[in-house]
């Protein structure tokens, strides 16, 4: 039988480099701060990242198309579209492209309306 050996494990990150990390990121919060802190501390941006999402500091930013608008996904454009007409579902109405689903939608809109 083999016996298990508890070795000591040593953290990526001391408490006084977390408090410095928060401290940095909470003051400007941007990609900039974390690859800045990156480099300080020698260690990768998503290691970074990690850390200050597990430390609750870390806000995402929003995902937006090439030109600035947010995402938006074709089953809730679907799902509006349904909820203009009064039905529960188009399951079909999936496989449409986005943009003439936003047309539909529009139509729709401006037809109730």
């Amino acid at each position: 039988m083999t016996t298990a050996t508890t070795a000591a494990r040593t953290p990526n990150y001391t408490d006084a480099m977390v408090a410095s990390m928060i401290a940095d990121y909470t003051a400007d919060p941007s990609l900039d701060t974390v690859a800045t802190i990156a480099r300080s501390m020698n260690k990768a941006r998503r290691s970074v990242i990690a850390k200050l999402v597990r430390e609750g500091v870390y806000k995402a930013t929003p995902r937006v198309t090439k030109t600035g608008a947010p995402v938006i996904r074709k089953s809730s454009i679907v799902a509006s579209i349904c909820s203009e007409v009064g039905l529960t579902s188009l399951p079909s109405l999936d496989k449409a492209s986005k943009a003439d689903l936003e047309t539909l939608l529009l139509a729709v809109q401006s037809k109730v309306a």
